[in-house]
C-alpha cells in the first residue's frame, strides 16, 4: 500500500503542475497587450536626442514651386502594391486585399487620436514630415527622383496609418503648431519626426526644436 501511495502521489503532483502551467501560460495569452504596429527604424532616446542637436537650425524657406507633384507618391511597390496599400497592410490588423492590394477588409488603430477604423477607405497615410515641411526645409533644392524617395519611404519611420479626420487637421504644420492629441504618443511622435528629418539632411526652426524637445523629454527609453 505505501509503494503505491509513492507512486501516486509524483504523478499527482505532475498533474497539479501541469495544470497550474497550463493555467498561467492562459492567463498571459489573455493578458497580454495587442501590439501596436509603427514605423520601422525608430531609434533610441539617446540616438535620436543626438540627432536633434545636430539637426541645423535655419529660417524656414518659402513654398514658392511647391506642388505636391513635386513628390510623386504611392509608386509601385511590389506586384500591384503601391506605398499606401503596403502601409495599410503593415499598420492594420487582420488585414485581407484583393487581387488589385487594396484591403478588402482589417482594422487600423489610429496612433494619434486613438480611434480604430474598419474600412480603409476611412484611413490616410500621414506624412511624418509633411510634404510641404519638407519642401521648406530644404527639400525643393532635391532631384525630383529624391523627393519620390522620400515620398514613399517605407525604411524609415515617414509613413503611419492614421484617420483621414487626425490627418487634415494636422496639415503641413510642425510641432510647434501642431501635436498629436494623445500626450502618449509624443515620445513616438517626437521620434518619428526627428529621425526623418535627420535621415534625409533636413532643416528645423528654433520653435520646431524646442517643441520636439519638449516632446522627446517625455520619453523614457
Amino acid at each position: 500500500m505505501l509503494s503505491t501511495l509513492l507512486r501516486v502521489r509524483p504523478v499527482r503532483t505532475w498533474i497539479v503542475l501541469v495544470a497550474l502551467v497550463v493555467a498561467v501560460a492562459t492567463t498571459i495569452v489573455v493578458l497580454a497587450p495587442k501590439a501596436l504596429a509603427f514605423p520601422p527604424d525608430v531609434p533610441s532616446k539617446s540616438q535620436v536626442q543626438s540627432e536633434l542637436n545636430a539637426l541645423r537650425v535655419a529660417t524656414e524657406g518659402s513654398m514658392t514651386g511647391y506642388s505636391r507633384d513635386q513628390f510623386p507618391h504611392w509608386h509601385t511597390v511590389s506586384g500591384t502594391c503601391d506605398t499606401r496599400e503596403m502601409v495599410l497592410k503593415r499598420d492594420g490588423t487582420n488585414v485581407t486585399v484583393g487581387s488589385n492590394c487594396y484591403p478588402t477588409s482589417g482594422s487600423w488603430f489610429s496612433y494619434y487620436d486613438g480611434v480604430t477604423r474598419t474600412s480603409a477607405s476611412e484611413i490616410s497615410i500621414d506624412h511624418i514630415v509633411p510634404l510641404a515641411e519638407a519642401w521648406r526645409s530644404g527639400a525643393s533644392s532635391w532631384t525630383i527622383s529624391r523627393r519620390e524617395a522620400f515620398a514613399n519611404d517605407l525604411d524609415g519611420p515617414q509613413l503611419i496609418a492614421v484617420t483621414t479626420e487626425i490627418n487634415s487637421s494636422k496639415g503641413d504644420r510642425d510641432p510647434s503648431a501642431w501635436k498629436p492629441p494623445r500626450t502618449s504618443t509624443y515620445c513616438g511622435y517626437s521620434k518619428f519626426w526627428i529621425h526623418t528629418k535627420y535621415r534625409w539632411g533636413l532643416t528645423l526652426q528654433s520653435a520646431e526644436k524646442s517643441a520636439l524637445q519638449t516632446m522627446l523629454n517625455t520619453c523614457s527609453y
